[in-house]
């Protein structure tokens, strides 16, 4: 017993049912004798809702007020919780992100927490009452309403553990844990009992979507606990955990990819010192992030620069790179949005030789060519065509993890 944070996602508060559900769970928690923070995300599919309203005004709408649209989709969740706890006798009170503080960078759209003022949590848990927060919103030091990014739900949950205190931050959503890989893609895919902070960050990074990397982040850097668990049903999930040794025994703990990136290629441009620096300052500057980066140079002395942004960004990406061409004098520029990045991550590949050898033999073997390649000290991730992500997924899975054990 004591203070738990408990996020829980759009499934789990989609409907009137599961938000009385939902309340149920919270009370019962409540009654054993628990503090509790609870973090909503929007009802499924209303931020997609409130998105396609902004572009039917705008195709790239003004971002601030964009933020100010999508922020309304997690007031509603947390009104309609608040009162179905009242509902059951539990006394229960809703914030947004600005009436507690929750203090944000200015980067619209993707903010990053900075601090949180929690008096106003700790005043109505002394009061008895459950708290409930809105996700994936805050306020920069201007007032103006900000957005996490998707995901962002994770982040405010993991983030209020931290600056709490809290003893373990729970995280309800409709699967049962973090599995091996996706099992909509691969059947043999094994829920892991625990993972590591830093196995989770690279698996969150290259496109596993039970959480947020940025949440990750902050579990690892305040050692919050995390349990990752379903929503509709008791059984134990997976919990996030500081490493041990035992962790290196395993080659690889997951296969991971990620749909959402589009590849830029600025061609023939004259290779000089600066370059990169004059590329990807301005997109730097317009916060978008750059994953990928390769560079072919060839002996007429120019090169070949290609990288990968998030496919959301990729038009503006594309936008700031064309504005480049004239002073960089490339013969032009060509991007590719059907593609796939997909990865095999596991902390025993600091110890073990050959996992990159046999990951291309793999892909080599069913046939699917690599275009690009990068490697940290627990990754390895390639892009290939999307249209072999499946099975590129299932094949690694196979040779790295095993088959499905047979029942």
């Amino acid at each position: 017993m004591g203070l738990l944070v408990q996020k829980y996602g759009g499934t789990s508060v989609g409907t009137i049912d599961r938000i009385k559900q939902v309340a149920d769970k919270v009370r019962a928690a409540k009654l054993a004798g628990n503090e509790l923070v609870i973090v909503v995300s929007a009802m499924a599919g209303e931020t997609n809702r409130l998105i396609s309203l902004a572009q039917q005004i705008s195709e790239m709408p003004d971002e601030r007020e964009k933020d100010v649209l999508l922020a309304s989709g997690e007031q509603v969740s947390v009104a309609l919780l608040s009162l179905a706890l009242k509902e059951l006798g539990q006394p229960a009170r809703s914030y947004l992100g600005h009436q507690v503080r929750i203090g944000t960078d200015k980067a619209y759209g993707k903010a990053r927490i900075k601090n949180i003022d929690s008096s106003k949590i700790r005043a109505a848990l002394k009061a008895g009452e459950v708290v409930v927060v809105a996700g994936f919103q805050g306020v920069d030091e201007d007032d103006n309403i900000t957005t996490l990014g998707r995901g962002g739900s994770d982040t405010s949950a993991v983030a209020l553990a931290a600056f709490l205190g809290a003893a373990a931050c729970e995280i309800y959503t409709d699967v049962e844990g973090v599995y091996t890989t996706d099992p909509n893609v691969c059947a043999a895919a094994k829920k892991l009992q625990r993972i590591s902070y830093d196995e989770m960050i690279e698996l969150a990074s290259t496109g596993a979507k039970v959480l947020e990397i940025r949440s990750v982040e902050f579990a690892k850097k305040f050692s919050v606990p995390v349990h990752v668990r379903s929503t509709f049903g008791d059984v134990e999930g997976t919990w996030l955990v500081k490493e041990d040794p035992s962790m290196d025994q395993v080659l690889v703990s997951g296969v991971s990819y990620d749909k959402n990136e589009a590849k830029i290629t600025l061609q023939r441009v004259p290779d000089r010192p600066g370059l990169a620096a004059q590329i990807f300052g301005p997109i730097a500057a317009a916060n978008i992030v750059v994953d990928m980066i390769i560079q072919n140079a060839s002996e007429d002395g120019t090169t070949d620069l290609t990288f990968t942004v998030p496919k959301a960004d990729h038009k503006k990406a594309l936008g700031i790179v064309e504005t480049l061409i004239p002073a960089l004098q490339a013969r032009g520029v060509m991007v590719d949005t059907d593609i796939a990045k997909i990865s095999v991550v596991g902390v025993g590949m600091r110890t073990h030789a050959g996992v990159a050898a046999k990951m291309f033999e793999c892909l080599a073997a069913e046939g699917i060519n690599i275009q690009m390649i990068s490697t940290s000290e627990i990754k390895i991730s390639v892009v290939i065509d999307s249209k072999y992500t499946e099975l590129a997924v299932r094949a690694l899975h196979e040779a790295f993890i095993g088959k499905r054990e047979k029942t």
